[in-house]
C-alpha cells in the first residue's frame, strides 16, 4: 500500500488514564508511523474524541451541540499528536472541514495531496463537520476522498469477533471477513453508515490492537495479527 488512513481512538491515546493523553502511548504511535513514512508510505490520520467527550452519553445537551463539542475534541487531539509527531522528526499538517483560525487549514483533496507530496503526515480533524456523523464515518469518507489503499483501524481489541470478547470468553475472532458479512451480522466494526460507505466504495479495513508491539507497522507487512475486512 502506498497511501493509508490510520484511525486512532481517543481512548487509546489516553492509555490507562482513560482521559487526556498518555505521552508514552502517543510516542509509541509516532515511532511506528515514522517507520512507515521513512519507507515512503503516505499516512493520513483521523483521531476520535472519546478521551475528552462522548456527546451521545449526555441526556441534557442538544445532540447538535454535543456533536460539535466532540468535533472540537478531535481538533485538540490532532494538534497534540501532530506536535508529538513533529518532535520525532516528521512534518505534519492538520485539515478541518471548518475554519479554526490559524490552528488548522481548511480541508480539500488538492490540499491534502499537496501535503502528501511534501512527505507530510496529514491529520483530518473535526469529523465531517456535521452532527450525527461519527469519526468512523469521517474516517471512511476521508479515505475514499484521498483514494487511500486501505484503512488501518487501531482499536482496543485485536480484531473482529463474532460477539463481544469481553462478555463472551468463547467469542471467535475472524482472520478475514467481508464488509457485507459485517453489516449482515451487525458486528459494529465501524458504525453502519461507515460500513455502507466502505462497501459501496470498495474500501478495505485492517483491524488490530493498538497496544500490541509494533502493530501499526505489522499491519502493512506479512506479520499482521488482526482481521482483514474485505470488499
Amino acid at each position: 500500500m502506498k497511501r493509508v488512513l490510520l484511525k486512532l481512538s481517543g481512548e487509546a491515546l489516553a492509555g490507562d488514564k482513560k482521559t487526556g493523553f498518555d505521552e508514552k502511548t502517543v510516542l509509541m504511535v509516532a515511532g511506528q508511523v515514522k517507520q512507515l513514512v521513512d519507507r515512503g508510505i503516505e499516512v493520513g490520520i483521523v483521531i476520535g474524541g472519546g478521551n475528552f467527550w462522548r456527546g451521545r452519553t449526555s441526556e441534557n445537551i442538544d445532540r447538535t451541540k454535543a456533536d460539535q463539542i466532540g468535533m472540537l475534541a478531535t481538533v485538540m487531539n490532532c494538534i497534540y499528536v501532530s506536535e508529538v509527531f513533529r518532535s520525532v522528526g516528521m512534518m505534519t499538517n492538520i485539515l478541518t472541514p471548518f475554519e479554526c483560525g490559524s490552528f488548522t487549514k481548511l480541508f480539500s483533496k488538492d490540499r491534502a495531496n499537496k501535503y502528501f507530496a511534501k512527505n507530510m503526515v496529514v491529520f483530518f480533524a473535526g469529523g465531517t463537520g456535521h452532527p450525527y456523523f461519527s469519526t468512523d464515518t469521517a474516517t471512511v469518507l476521508r479515505a475514499i476522498e484521498i483514494e487511500a489503499d486501505g484503512i488501518l483501524l487501531a482499536k482496543s481489541i485485536d480484531g473482529v469477533y463474532d460477539s463481544d470478547p469481553k462478555q463472551n470468553p468463547d467469542a471467535k475472532r475472524y482472520d478475514e471477513i467481508s464488509i457485507r458479512e459485517v453489516i449482515n451480522q451487525k458486528l459494529e466494526v465501524v458504525d453502519l453508515a461507515a460500513s455502507i460507505l466502505c462497501m459501496e466504495n470498495h474500501m478495505p479495513m485492517y483491524v488490530f490492537a493498538l497496544n500490541e508491539e509494533n502493530s501499526i507497522v505489522k499491519a502493512l507487512s506479512g506479520e499482521f495479527n488482526g482481521t482483514v475486512v474485505t470488499v
